[in-house]
């Protein structure tokens, strides 16, 4: 009877992770069709929509563990300091290293609303450095440019919004 009394216990806790793990899946699915179809529509290569998708289900699996450590009523006093001192420490290095978190946000501007594609040629107005070259791939931190000399170059993504650039 004890056995069956402290079980009953879990019963909501139970159901609630169901209720969470079922709206994880329904969310994932529904967040990959709708970046399949704007990819799609915008014409973007299928592997920079899977690194989309793959960026926003890490997201989504934080959360879900988040909701998770909640729900079972971790204590929550040390998880959270913990978890803020590691969100502090990791915040200080990214400031350190802004450029590389301006360049993932950038790519995942880039994603939703870039007019350019993989195979355009562009011409983007630096006064220093102009560049007129053809797209190669497009990733989270840069993108690969070929120039009519066949040097690839590595242009951060953040750059790509900052500075004028025109289709050829």
């Amino acid at each position: 009877m004890f056995e069956t009394l402290e079980l009953s216990n879990y019963y909501g806790k139970i159901i609630g992770t169901i209720v969470i793990i079922a709206l994880l899946y329904i969310i994932r699915i529904l967040i990959s069709k709708i970046i399949s179809k704007v990819a799609d529509y915008s014409e973007k290569a299928e592997n920079r929509s899977k690194l989309i998708i793959k960026y926003i289900n890490t997201f989504l699996n934080i959360l879900f563990f988040t909701f998770l450590i909640i729900l079972w009523g971790v204590d929550t006093k040390s998880l959270f300091g913990f978890m803020g001192a590691a969100i502090t420490f990791i915040g200080v290095a990214l400031f350190a290293q802004w450029s590389v978190l301006s360049n993932f946000t950038a790519g995942m501007i880039m994603f939703f609303g870039f007019p350019y594609n993989i195979g355009d040629r562009i011409k983007i107005h630096d006064k220093d450095f102009p560049i007129e070259a053809k797209i190669d791939d497009i990733k989270a931190f840069h993108t690969i440019l070929i120039t009519d000399n066949d040097e690839k170059i590595s242009y951060p993504n953040n750059l790509f919004l900052q500075k004028s650039v025109e289709i050829m």
